[in-house]
C-alpha cells in the first residue's frame, strides 16, 4: 500500500512503531522495520554511547529504513543529533517540537524530520518551519497526551497542513488504518500495539498486566509528573494521587537519585530538564523532579518487571488487545484486514 508516508521514508507499509522509552530498543525496532513498518528507536532513556551502539545494532539486524526519537528540549539534544548524522539515520522524530534551526540542520543532511504534536496550531508551526511530516496523537494515545480525540484532531490537522500526516492514538488493526486514510492521513503510528508483541523486550509479567486490562483500567493522571499522562491504573498511581506534597516530594527525590545514577546526569542537568518540561505549566518542585525522572518509573516496569514500583504508559487500545503476535504477523494482519475492508467498501459502492 503506497502512501505519502511510504514514499517519504521508503517503507513498504504505512505503519509506524513509535519511540517508547525502555521499550523501543534495537530488537523491536529492527523487527518492525523488517516487517515493512517504520521502526523508531527511543533515545531519551539512553546514554550517548548507548544510543550510538543501539543505532549500529539496529543496522546490523535490518537493511530497512528506521528512525530515532529525540527530546528537542533535552540539554544534550545537539550531541544526539550529531550521532544521528554521523551514523546516517534516515528519520528523526521528536516528542516535542524541534526548533526551526534544528529542523533545517537535519534536512540539510538529508534526514526526514517528523515531529509529534497534539494540537493543530503545533502542526501548523512545525510545517511552516519545514518539517517533512507530522505525527498527530489524539487523547486515546498512551503516555503524555491531550484532551482531544483522534477522530476530532486528525481531520483538523489534515486540513491545516500540506505535509503528510501520521495518525496516532487508538489504532491497533486494519480497520483503524483504513479509517485514518479516509480522514486524509498517510498512515498510522502505534505504540501499545507494538509493545504487546513477541518481539518486545518488556517482561512477560508486565505484558500479562496489559493483556488483562479493560478499557476502564487505562486512566489519565497528573499525579506522576504534573502533566496529563495516560497509563494503566495501578496501586502506585493510586498512592501518588493520594500523596500529600511532602510525601510526593520525598518520593520524587528518591526517584530522581535513581535516574541520575542510571543516566549519568548531574543534579543540575536533571533539574534543568525538569524545568524545561515545567515551562508554561504550573508544576510544584516535586512535579518538576518527577517530570525529569519519569523514565526511571517507566524503567521499573518495562525493564525490571516491577509493576508495583513502576508506571505503565498505555493507550486506551490496551483494553482491546488480547494477543502477542510477532511484528511480522501483526503488520501482515493489519494490511490484510485493511485490504479486506477496502474491498468490502468497494463492493458496497458497486452495489449501490
Amino acid at each position: 500500500m503506497e502512501t505519502a508516508l511510504t514514499r517519504l521514508v521508503g517503507v513498504r507499509h504505512p505503519i509506524v512503531q513509535t519511540g517508547m522509552g525502555w521499550v523501543a530498543g534495537p530488537r523491536l525496532v529492527s523487527a518492525a522495520a523488517n516487517a515493512g513498518a517504520l521502526g523508531i528507536l527511543a533515545s531519551a532513556t539512553m546514554t550517548l554511547d548507548r544510543l550510538r551502539d543501539a543505532i549500529r545494532e539496529v543496522r546490523s539486524r535490518t537493511d530497512a529504513p528506521f528512525g530515532v526519537n529525540l527530546r528537542a528540549d533535552a540539554g544534550d539534544a545537539p550531541d544526539r543529533v550529531r550521532i544521528l548524522l554521523e551514523e546516517g539515520v534516515r528519520v528523526a522524530s521528536f516528542a516535542l517540537a524541534p526548533s526551526a534551526e534544528l529542523i533545517a540542520e537535519l534536512k540539510a543532511a538529508g534526514v526526514v524530520v517528523i515531529p509529534s504534536v497534539g494540537a493543530r496550531r503545533h502542526a501548523e508551526k512545525v510545517a511552516a518551519w519545514g518539517a517533512d511530516a507530522v505525527l498527530v496523537q489524539g487523547g486515546e494515545g498512551g503516555g503524555h497526551t491531550g484532551e482531544v480525540a483522534t477522530s476530532v484532531l486528525l481531520p483538523q490537522v489534515v486540513d491545516a497542513v500540506r505535509i503528510p500526516v501520521v495518525a496516532a492514538g487508538g489504532f491497533f488493526d486494519g480497520r483503524g488504518l483504513v479509517a485514518a486514510l479516509a480522514y486524509g492521513a498517510a498512515g498510522v503510528a502505534m505504540g501499545t500495539r507494538f509493545l504487546l508483541t513477541s518481539d518486545s523486550t518488556v517482561p512477560d509479567a508486565v505484558k500479562a498486566r496489559y493483556l488483562a486490562a479493560t478499557v476502564r483500567d487505562v486512566t489519565v493522571t497528573r499525579a506522576v509528573d504534573g502533566l496529563p499522562h495516560r497509563m494503566l491504573r495501578t496501586d502506585l498511581v493510586a498512592a501518588l494521587e493520594r500523596s500529600g506534597r511532602i510525601r510526593a516530594f520525598g518520593h520524587a527525590v528518591r526517584r530522581a537519585a535513581g535516574f541520575r545514577r542510571l543516566s549519568g546526569l548531574t543534579w543540575r542537568q536533571l533539574v534543568r530538564d525538569g524545568l524545561a518540561l515545567r515551562h508554561g505549566k504550573e508544576l510544584s518542585w516535586s512535579q518538576v523532579l518527577l517530570a525529569a525522572n519519569t523514565p526511571v518509573l517507566l524503567r521499573s516496569a518495562m525493564v525490571d518487571g516491577r509493576t508495583d514500583l513502576g508506571v505503565m504508559a498505555a493507550g486506551q487500545v490496551a483494553g482491546v488487545i488480547d494477543d502477542l503476535p510477532s511484528c511480522a504477523e501483526l503488520v501482515e494482519r493489519i494490511m490484510r484486514e485493511a485490504e479486506e475492508v477496502l474491498t468490502g467498501l468497494a463492493g458496497l459502492g458497486a452495489a449501490r
